[in-house]
């Protein structure tokens, strides 16, 4: 028979785990309190699901860590696993993969853990090389990491790896899994193949409003606005309720349609028909929806009579679109708020910096700059890539490093005379130097996604298409070239932006010259 004190240790266990599981977390760590103050000790069953409650209320694992090591628990499998697990899920990946690195045994939940929290992090390409890992030990992944794996395929564009993970979930009986049949929705729209995104949506068993939001979005992102409202109008039938982020998914997509009465009535309905409240990022996409049909001053009262507390995102929006516009003034006062709400964030910046260089305002670009300069901001540099065979290969404006650098610039030499016999000129109001004409043309034909681009004609097969993912916005000369390359070498070109998907083919793009 157990004793007094073994009795009074397994009913707090088991309160404990209730707790955790039911969501309670404050009240498992006011239990675990109330446990070690009546003097029973942690053991093996006490702390996985303490970790777990801990980690979910951001409560650093520290002392608990230091408790199961000097109570001798840190042998116990399982203890491990939530320790690995409560540091992943608290983003101190260093602490996850140290411990993990330390164990002398491990199973699928170990692996599960350290790739869930990778991926969560956003440390996309290290979650996919855990993933590789894992499987070379000869270990059998569960949902929850193949989910994991395929969200960190789509984070760091890895299509391949995405189809290969896909592949695998389809022979393991995994594809079933409501989590995978979103993560694989998502993975598809996020790399460009809708063809395959929609396929998997549509033999999905059961789907929530995250695999319907998961195809409004990408939809929307790359350039089908139209069939994105359509499968929203889907959605309500079927009785699944909207949610905050399939809103956002849906106004993306009516801003980059020009669809804005749409836009402004789906706005309207979010509270009144689906008690959803109007967010930052909804009042972003439309500020981006009004800014672009050049409804700069309905922008700015639909900001002015916000009763949302409106962060830098809103004000980056209508700076872009003062951009566009070249509405200097109103540039000013956006960029203002920005530098109040996040002043370290370099994007009113280089905005700035690029509607006074395309107006020929050299010093006020000059002054930019200077500010910058004086308050320590850097800009995040741009750049673009290409996978080819399961290799990545990034290029950089100007960049010579690339080991067929003087085949790159030769393509790139004959891509310019190509579509210059079709009538290309270049657009020299994106260049943002101020140089002799000459110089600001060459600079354009150098820019990073034009190297990617010719890198992928002489390298990715003529019977596939041509993926470049660029980190920053293409700029309006080099989506006129690039298009128009696709034309004259009778290739598709998918070009992904910071913003959106350009699908490029016969001269024209999936987003209509309006993104």
């Amino acid at each position: 028979m157990a004793s007094p004190a073994g009795k009074g240790l397994v009913a707090y266990n088991a309160a404990i785990s209730r707790c955790s599981r039911a969501a309670l977390h404050w009240r498992a760590l006011e239990l675990f309190t109330e446990m070690r103050a009546r003097g029973f000790r942690a053991d093996e069953y006490t702390l996985p699901p303490i970790l777990n409650s801990a980690a979910l209320l951001r409560v650093p694992p520290g002392e608990l860590h230091g408790l199961l090591l000097r109570a001798g628990l840190a042998a116990h499998l399982h203890v491990a696993n939530a320790l690995v697990d409560a540091y992943a899920k608290l983003s101190r990946l260093g602490a996850a993969r140290a411990l993990f690195d330390e164990m002398p045994r491990r199973d699928v939940v170990t692996w599960t853990s350290l790739v869930t929290g990778l991926a969560r992090a956003g440390s996309h390409g290290s979650a996919v090389r855990v993933y590789r890992d894992m499987v070379s030990s000869g270990i059998f992944p569960d949902e929850f990491a193949v989910a994991a794996v395929l969200s960190s395929c789509a984070g760091s564009t890895a299509l391949e790896m995405g189809r290969s993970v896909h592949s695998a979930a389809v022979q393991s009986g995994h594809e079933p899994f409501l989590s995978v049949g979103n993560s694989l929705v998502s993975m598809y729209a996020k790399t460009g193949s809708l063809r395959d995104a929609r396929t998997v949506f549509d033999v999905m068993r059961t789907r929530c409003a995250i695999t319907w939001t998961a195809l409004i979005v990408g939809y929307a992102q790359n350039g089908r606005g139209s069939e994105s409202l359509a499968v929203y109008a889907e959605m309500i039938r079927s009785g699944c309720r909207p949610d905050y982020v399939t809103f956002v998914g849906l106004l993306f997509a009516c801003s980059h349609a020009g669809l804005v009465d749409a836009g402004r009535a789906h706005f309207q309905s979010m509270q009144s028909e689906h008690g959803v409240a109007p967010g930052p990022d909804h009042y972003a996409c439309m500020v981006d929806l009004l800014g672009r049909a050049g409804r700069l001053d309905e922008a700015v009262e639909l900001l002015d009579r916000s009763p949302a507390e409106l962060d830098a995102t809103v004000w980056k929006a209508l700076l872009a679109a003062c951009r566009t516009h070249r509405n200097a003034t109103l540039a000013e006062r956006a960029a203002e708020m920005v530098w109040r709400l996040d002043p370290t964030d370099a994007v009113p910046y280089v905005m700035l910096s690029n509607l006074y260089s395309r107006a020929r305002r050299w010093a006020d670009v000059a002054r930019v700059r200077a500010l910058m300069k004086s308050r320590g901001i850097s800009k995040e540099p741009g750049c673009s890539w290409v996978e080819v065979s399961g290799a990545t290969h990034v290029f950089h404006a100007e960049d010579i490093d690339h080991p067929r650098t003087a085949e790159i610039y030769q393509k790139v030499a004959e891509m310019t005379e190509r579509i210059r016999a079709r009538g290309y000129l270049p657009d020299t109001e994106w260049a943002l130097q101020d140089e002799a004409p000459e110089g600001r043309e060459k600079g354009l034909a150098h820019h990073g996604e034009r190297l990617a681009v010719a890198f992928g004609l002489l390298a990715v097969p003529a019977s596939a298409p041509i993926r470049v993912y660029k980190n920053l916005r293409v700029c309006g000369d080099c989506h006129t070239a690039i298009k128009m390359v696709a034309a004259a070498y009778g290739r598709e070109i998918i070009l992904r932006d910071s913003n959106c998907f350009h699908h490029m083919k016969d001269g024209d793009c999936s987003c209509g010259d309006y993104w």
